[in-house]
């Protein structure tokens, strides 16, 4: 990482009790894992850790979305800012939640010769360079992506790369999904379109450079 992580444990003779509690509610989260090297980044800013805590517990936590649906999302977000820390940890639980490995070939790009985590010929947001140009209708059936998957890879896609979204695309996600589950899943990009830029900008985990079939974490 660019700059050194805090002590693990976190707590040192100057700590306050208010930084205590920050630390326990961030190990709470965690458990049964120890701190990870994302956690021992922010706990440079106290209580950035524990605003960030809270927020990205919600996200991966208390929403109503499936897991397939929720780490597809998260998935597209580091392939397309080659995020390859937010890969390792999440790619395996889009697997463990049934996410076969077409469809993860899929999620990182390699479709066609193109570009990992990043469409060829991308045009912006008019629609045009979206993955449902890259990507058949009978590919996507055949690795296995149902339409409210495929629907959330699509909105994923174009909210990291374009920030706007088109309408088609968005209509499609609102055909599949309600109001709530809606604003889910745009919470959900939004928020690890936050984490990935934090980790490649600090390079956290040391996976900058390598790709999604690096190994580790």
């Amino acid at each position: 990482m660019r700059l050194p992580y805090t002590p693990d444990p976190p707590l040192t003779a100057s700590t306050t009790d208010e930084e205590a509690a920050i630390v326990a509610r961030i190990q709470a989260r965690r458990a049964p894992r120890p701190l990870q090297p994302l956690d021992l980044a922010l706990l440079h800013a106290p209580a950035v850790a524990d605003g960030w805590n809270a927020f990205l517990g919600a996200v991966r936590t208390r929403t109503s979305l499936d897991a397939a649906c929720r780490e597809l999302a998260i998935c597209r977000v580091a392939a397309c800012n080659e995020a390859w820390y937010e890969w390792g940890h999440h790619a395996p639980l889009a697997a463990a939640a049934g996410v076969g490995a077409e469809a993860m070939e899929i999620v990182k790009g390699k479709v066609e010769g193109k570009v990992e985590g990043k469409v060829e010929g991308d045009k912006g947001a008019s629609g045009s360079g979206g993955l449902a140009e890259v990507v058949s209708e009978e590919e996507r059936r055949k690795a296995g992506l149902s339409d409210r998957e495929w629907a959330v890879l699509r909105y994923a896609d174009e909210m990291t790369r374009n920030v706007a979204v088109p309408d088609e695309v968005f209509a499609a996600l609102r055909s599949v999904f309600s109001d709530k589950e809606v604003v889910e899943v745009t919470a959900t990009v939004a928020a690890y379109n936050c984490v990935s830029r934090f980790l490649v900008a600090l390079d956290v985990g040391e996976r900058n450079g390598t790709g999604p079939d690096a190994g580790g974490h």
